[in-house]
């Protein structure tokens, strides 16, 4: 069995969540790896992100989102507000301020000593809702999905813009 591994990059905006199709990035992934049979697994390494796998839309909101990107956000809205003030939530608290606090890239999470910079609690609960993961069966050297299906990675935190990566791991023959 062999054993592929590449990684992408992406940045984020960090006004609202933010949405990218990696379904050519993936199929590339699959091209270099060579395997024909196997598996495709699609990670991110980041609590507040998901990976999910979707039906491609044709349609468009102002913003470049997909309609389907567009529903799911104000679908999971509902069921989690976004974090805007303190004390919404019980994350993130005191010891975790702390701690945030004490890291050596600390103004990075909280510039200035802005608090208001860890209220990301939604992003946490929506990411693990959605999951951080998705495998996908490889057939043929392809990705094994139907025509519309497509693979997404979303970053939840609205916080600031963000630098993240996505893990794409081929195994099989």
């Amino acid at each position: 069995m062999t054993v592929y591994k590449e990684q992408i990059t992406l940045n984020s905006h960090g006004k609202t969540p933010t949405f990218f199709d990696i379904t050519d990035s993936v199929k590339k992934v699959i091209k270099d790896s060579g395997i024909q049979t196997g598996i495709c697994v699609v990670i991110s390494p980041h609590t507040t992100c998901s990976v999910f796998f979707e039906e491609f839309v044709h349609d468009y909101n102002e913003n470049g989102e997909e309609f389907l990107q567009t529903d799911l956000n104000n679908v999971l809205k509902k069921i989690i507000p976004d974090n805007i003030a303190e004390g919404q939530y019980n994350y993130p608290g005191e010891k975790h301020y702390q701690a945030v606090a004490s890291w050596p890239n600390a103004e990075s999470y909280l510039p200035d000593g802005d608090r208001s910079a860890l209220f990301n609690c939604d992003a946490h609960l929506k990411s693990t809702i959605l999951g951080s993961s998705e495998t996908f069966e490889v057939d043929n050297g392809q990705l094994g999905v139907g025509k519309t299906g497509y693979v997404y990675f979303v970053d939840f935190d609205r916080t600031r813009p963000r630098e993240r990566r996505c893990k794409i791991i081929v195994l099989g023959e």
